[in-house]
């Protein structure tokens, strides 16, 4: 039975009309407005109809922290434990059991569980909560779910749910669907629009609104939005400084904290907790704080205008990440975080005219401004013969786009010359990383080098491994930025030096970091004295605890040699000299072999071997690489990624060896993307003749270079790259 408090949320009046609705059709949309309760409330109205009995009700969240947080409030609404009735499911963790009615997890968990049972038997219901996000997980989801819908025999709904969405739009793809709209709670949320625009100092006039803030208004918590950890970070230090200048009787106790995705779970939890009598909650967050969860008790939020955003431009292959103006919508959502409990307050530190004017009317979804690599090997993985380009996306990515995704995948042995998964991509998708990632894990458990790839991979996924935002080079120097002093004491010192001196660039450098903190016994004051962040570094010990768990339960790759992760542990063999990361750099090459790039020859710039030939630089903050006598560094790099700020730099670098490399440029020319993505029958005859007239005299070729001197220079690159443009030149 509801609670009191459940049944005076405005939703609940509503029940009736909803579950008539979902009863009478396969599709619904419900808008409900900020407060109306509606993620927290729609799958226990369903339970309480008993949709659960012919199987569980899932309800997605685009977050992480939104899945957990959900599943346990809603778990203490219906008076249980998690992973009993309520459960919930992410990445790396799950809490179910066979008693589970309702089951909160991430968008992309529930793409994972496809893979297996791509007809979602095991639901009844799926609810995709905060719609309007459009994730790329989210709209894959949304087209496949409309087909399974359709096409299942046992009848499957589907709810979306949110705050604002475009309804004709939504209900249009969804055929025809019917769009219900439930009112929020009525309280009155004041906009203080600035009467300046902060976009070149948004952080500082965020710290400078949150501290007049807490000094002149009545009691209530304070929500500020900034748009990354260290970013959250360095306010958060501010105001504390700040306050603790303040004469003691000048306000009331104040408690800053910080949230966003990569805090440790014990961390994320203080948020939600209550503050103690009298005090202030100032809490500084993401935009993880505009939807995807909610903390009781804001008043005043202090909106920038301001969010950081990954783009990836398939034309040239690279990615920005760039601080952008939000949306209306979201400068909506924002504000409405002011109003939850009572009339608030949202400062803007923008004028109207500039929000009028200036801001998009709504977010560009992340499907049209991101990768399609990993999007496209699910799909390819699916049992549902797919063809990507002409699937049902609610918002097509583009033909560029989802091209450049084959061709990658391609290279990478995710699919063959005709666009069809391989055993080596379904092993790929099978690992819920990236896919270049995935593929550095199988090459490292087939190189015997898998606990070192596993760490590495672990330190990649960390937002910030430095302190203050610096490189490795920028901190042995003892620069603190800014013209601050920042030295090292002797010992860390020379531990960093010695690092530094392999020469081996990133990876390896974030190895040999996890190893001396596991040395250290992962003590937090290691990581203050070597200028590495403490929740940085704990989130990747994290993330490869719950890797090596997922290892351990895939079935094609041998564990045996992980051990637990230990001071203690006597496992590893040593791997301080060079040649003993020859097959750590195998297996980065392997699985990043389409972010390959080769140094010019007379000066350390590198042009990316692929067909954009940018031409890049090592970024600032990348690890030495060793240098020969002339001062030119490796042949041959891959790197994370290609990132364009005033520049185009190379960045998370790690040198290859020039004989590896030859092995492997054959696939990266020998690409064909009109027949990966499904070309006419009589042109694929013909390219499949060609191919072969190249294949017989490429043998030739082979048998007669067997014979000769190897040479590592640029005509065996060039001569594969003029046969591919020759052949796509001819074709177009």
């Amino acid at each position: 039975m509801p609670s009191s408090a459940q049944q005076a949320l405005p939703i609940r009046p509503y029940k009736a009309t909803i579950l008539e609705t979902v009863a009478h059709n396969d599709f619904t949309i419900i808008i409900g407005e900020t407060g109306s309760g509606k993620t927290t409330q729609v799958a226990q109205m369903l339970d309480e109809a008993g949709y659960a009995k012919e199987g569980r009700i899932a309800v997605t969240q685009p977050r992480r922290v939104a899945a957990l947080s959900v599943a346990r409030r809603v778990a203490e609404e219906m008076d249980t434990d998690v992973g009993a009735d309520v459960g919930y499911s992410v990445r790396f963790e799950e809490r179910t059991s066979s008693r589970t009615r309702i089951v909160y997890l991430t968008d992309g968990t529930l793409l994972r569980e496809m893979l297996d049972a791509p007809e979602l038997e095991a639901y009844s219901v799926i609810v995709l909560d905060e719609a309007h996000e459009r994730s790329l997980n989210t709209d894959v989801l949304f087209g496949v779910l409309k087909g399974v819908v359709r096409d299942r025999k046992k009848p499957l709904k589907l709810i979306l749910t949110s705050a604002t969405l475009d309804a004709e739009k939504f209900s249009a793809y969804f055929f025809g669907c019917p769009v219900l709209h439930i009112p929020g709670r009525q309280y009155e949320v004041q906009i203080v629009f600035s009467e300046e625009n902060h976009e070149k100092n948004y952080a500082a006039a965020a710290v400078d609104a949150a501290l007049d803030m807490h000094l002149h208004q009545p009691p209530g918590d304070i929500l500020v939005f900034l748009t990354g950890q260290a970013e959250i970070d360095r306010a958060v230090k501010q105001l504390t400084e700040a306050v603790a200048s303040l004469p003691e009787d000048a306000c009331s106790d104040l408690l800053i904290l910080p949230l966003y995705a990569a805090m440790p779970l014990e961390l994320q939890a203080r948020v939600f907790s209550a503050p103690p009598e009298g005090c202030r909650r100032l809490i500084v967050a993401t935009n993880i704080a505009e939807t995807s969860i909610t903390v009781d008790g804001v008043v005043y939020v202090v909106d920038p205008g301001v969010v950081k955003q990954k783009t990836y431009n398939p034309a040239t292959g690279m990615e920005t990440l760039s601080v952008t103006a939000i949306s209306r919508v979201q400068a909506t959502q924002r504000a409405g975080r002011a109003g939850r409990t009572r009339d608030g307050r949202c400062y803007r530190l923008y004028t109207q005219k500039y929000f009028e004017r200036d801001m998009p009317p709504e977010t560009l979804p992340e499907i049209q401004r991101t990768s399609m690599l990993t999007a496209v090997l699910f799909l390819k993985s699916l049992p549902l013969d797919i063809d990507v380009l002409a699937f049902d996306y609610l918002d097509h990515p583009g033909k560029s786009a989802l091209e450049d995704a084959l061709r990658q995948l391609y290279i990478l042995g995710g699919i063959d010359r005709d666009g069809h998964i391989t055993d080596l991509g379904r092993r790929m998708a099978a690992l819920p990383v990236e896919p270049s990632v995935a593929r550095t894990l199988i090459a490292a458990a087939e190189l015997h080098c898998l606990p070192d790839a596993l760490t590495v991979a672990a330190m990649l996924s960390a937002e910030t491994i430095f302190s203050g935002n610096r490189g490795p080079q920028q901190i042995l120097r003892g620069d603190g930025g800014k013209g601050v002093q920042d030295k090292l004491q002797e010992g860390a010192r020379a531990a960093l030096a010695q690092m530094l001196k392999e020469g081996q660039g990133d990876h390896i450098l974030l190895l040999r970091l996890y190893q001396g903190w596991e040395r250290n016994n992962f003590s937090a004051k290691w990581c203050r004295d070597m200028r590495l962040d403490t929740r940085g570094m704990s989130f990747a010990r994290e993330v490869r605890r719950q890797l090596t768990d997922l290892v351990k339960r895939a079935d094609f790759l041998p564990y045996r040699e992980l051990a637990p992760d230990r001071k203690s542990s006597k496992r590893k063999r040593d791997t301080e000299g060079k040649g003993d990361t020859d097959a750590l750099r195998r297996a980065l090459l392997i699985g990043f072999a389409n972010h390959l790039a080769r140094r010019m020859a007379q000066h350390n710039g590198y042009k990316t071997l692929n067909e954009h030939s940018a031409l890049a630089q090592l970024h600032p903050s990348t690890a030495p690489l060793h240098a020969d006598d002339y001062g030119l560094t490796s042949e041959y790099v891959i790197y994370t990624s290609l990132v364009a700020t005033a520049r185009i730099f190379l960045s998370k670098v790690c040198p290859v060896d020039s004989e590896w490399v030859q092995r492997i440029l054959p696939r990266l020319w020998d690409v064909d993307v009109k027949r990966l993505s499904g070309g006419h029958t009589t042109e694929l005859a013909v390219e499949r003749a060609e191919h072969a007239a190249d294949a017989a005299a490429g043998a030739v070729r082979q048998a007669v270079s067997a014979l000769l001197p190897r040479k590592n220079d640029m005509t065996s690159v060039d001569a594969a790259k003029a046969r591919y443009l020759a052949r796509k030149g001819k074709r177009s």
